[in-house]
């Protein structure tokens, strides 16, 4: 059984439990990501690939993570505690199905590898290192500080 296939039986498991513990914030949580993978399987559908893969499922949950931070500091910002908390309850559901997020040094460690194996040396090489990247370390990694730290890596 593939990561992906038991991603997706795990989602089904943990719904099913949420729903007979009573815990509402959970099944709501679940099921936005049920609903986003849905809609990722359709993309892929549409793009004649079947399924939506392990990298993209990981990229869709990172995003939705993304989503609901900036939310919760726009809610925490303008007085809103009772949102922003909402939305932090639904980050800690989403990343409770996540692989463990690598640390500072590991990354660096990931990066100087990917840099390595990708043969890069300038900039110019920036979209191979990440490539590489994405394939090994897909949902463990925040991407958006991994290519600052790519960038630097390169001389950029």
């Amino acid at each position: 059984m593939s990561t992906t296939q038991s991603l997706r039986a795990r989602l089904v498991d943990e719904l099913k439990a949420a729903m007979k513990s009573g815990d509402k914030g959970r099944v709501s949580a679940i099921r936005l990501i049920q609903a986003a993978l849905k809609e990722k399987d359709i993309e892929a559908r549409g793009a004649g690939r079947g399924e939506a893969t392990d990298e993209e499922i990981l990229s869709v949950m990172q995003k939705m993570i993304k989503q609901r931070q900036e939310s919760a500091a726009i809610y925490a910002a303008n007085a809103r505690p009772e949102l922003a908390e909402t939305e932090n309850g639904e980050i800690a559901v989403i990343e409770s199905f996540l692989p463990r997020q690598l640390g500072e040094a590991e990354v660096k460690a990931a990066i100087a590898a990917a840099v390595a194996e990708a043969g890069a040396s300038s900039m110019r090489d920036m979209g191979k290192v990440i490539a590489v990247l994405k394939g090994r370390y897909a949902g463990q990694m925040d991407f958006a500080k991994a290519s600052g730290l790519v960038k630097a890596a390169l001389g950029g």
